[in-house]
């Protein structure tokens, strides 16, 4: 099975990284999406998307702890993100 991992940290593409994720879950059926460093910008356009994300059964992943206690991320340290991206098939860098 293929994986694919998206991580995002430039603040700018956090919007291009997650429809990228979205786009990929149509053909790749394990994508995990990395936010690093910074607190997502919120919007109602953003929010849908990181809904549908999860309900295709993508994963979203930060290391900053105000993604993982306002908008539902799961904790990765950068040891766990390094792993994540050794494991992965194709890695997109945003």
């Amino acid at each position: 099975m293929k994986t694919l991992v998206v991580i995002v940290r430039d603040r700018e593409q956090q919007y291009e990284a997650l429809r990228s994720s979205l786009g990929a879950l149509l053909e790749i059926p394990s994508v995990k999406m990395i936010v690093l460093d910074h607190e997502i910008e919120m919007h109602e356009a953003y929010k849908d998307n990181m809904e549908f994300l999860d309900e295709m059964e993508g994963e979203r992943y930060s290391n900053n702890k105000a993604n993982v206690e306002k908008y539902g991320f799961k904790y990765a340290n950068i040891e766990e993100i390094g792993e994540m991206l050794k494991d992965a098939d194709i890695v997109i860098p945003f």
